[in-house]
């Protein structure tokens, strides 16, 4: 009996052990927002959006830069504002950014520009010049691809030892503000052709290309607005598809608290 109950004791021991080394690495942590709308702590489409949500069950303190309408042409300022204001006492930024870029039909562009150029190289022959193609980020600005370029090298830059992660654009259907502001749903293409996916898998490549952390929200938060069932987790059934209320940002928070425990914080 005194050796079963010794072994109970020590699974019991082990238990608490492990509970206690599975805290969320994200618990208790300064954390930068940059956006747009669906993070704006300006738009009333939901009372808590998902950062209040994680500052309510991680602890986590938020920064929030993101401004309604924003494109990833703002990420650059959004930066700057955290750096003067915060300088280095940040740990970790998350940047949810892009459907406003499809919206205003921003073009896809490249991400790199190549051209020929002489470079020595050689292992075991004698070292000499040859041609080789070679690539650069492309830094234009009039492009989506040009713009996460510029945006990711100017945060990587200024913040090199912080964990960076991005959040794919989700789901969208029908804004209706009035009629200088008519949205139509994410079935339909942009004035450059664009459907909405074309800026998700932008977001995605993006990870590679910068070495970089993407969560797939635009896939994991089941958020799916052209149904006329999950109009309960958006702002108005008739005119606000866009905008996530209470419920969505709750199921957007959830996923983040279970994909960022799998993330370290540096």
């Amino acid at each position: 009996m005194e050796k079963r109950m010794a072994s109970i004791m020590l699974c019991l021991l082990m238990v608490m052990a492990g509970t206690a080394q599975a805290t969320h690495p994200w618990k208790g942590k300064r954390v930068a927002y940059f956006g747009d709308s669906i993070t704006d702590p300006n738009n009333k489409a939901a009372k808590k959006k998902y950062w209040n949500l994680l500052d309510d069950w991680l602890g986590i303190t938020p920064y929030v830069y993101a401004v309604s309408g924003r494109q990833w042409n703002d990420i650059p300022r959004q930066a700057e504002r955290l750096k003067a204001e915060h300088g280095d006492s940040v740990d970790a930024i998350i940047i949810m950014m892009g459907t406003n870029d499809y919206n205003m039909g921003v073009p896809i562009g490249e991400w790199y520009t190549e051209k020929p150029e002489k470079v020595v190289a050689g292992i075991h022959e004698q070292k000499h010049p040859v041609d080789r193609l070679h690539r650069r980020p492309c830094m234009d600005k009039d492009t989506y691809r040009g713009r996460i370029n510029i945006a990711l090298s100017t945060v990587k830059r200024m913040y090199p030892t912080k964990q960076i992660v991005l959040l794919t654009p989700i789901h969208r259907a029908g804004f209706y503000a009035g009629d200088s502001n008519w949205q139509p749903s994410e079935d339909y293409t942009n004035r450059c052709g664009e459907y909405l996916d074309a800026y998700v898998e932008a977001v995605k490549e993006a990870a590679n290309i910068w070495a970089v952390t993407v969560i797939d929200m635009n896939a994991l938060c089941g958020l799916y607005p052209l149904d006329d069932e999950y109009a309960r987790f958006f702002n108005n059934k008739d005119t606000d598809r866009l905008h996530p209320n209470d419920a969505g940002h709750e199921r957007m928070a959830k996923v983040l608290e279970r994909q960022l425990s799998a993330i370290p914080v540096f």
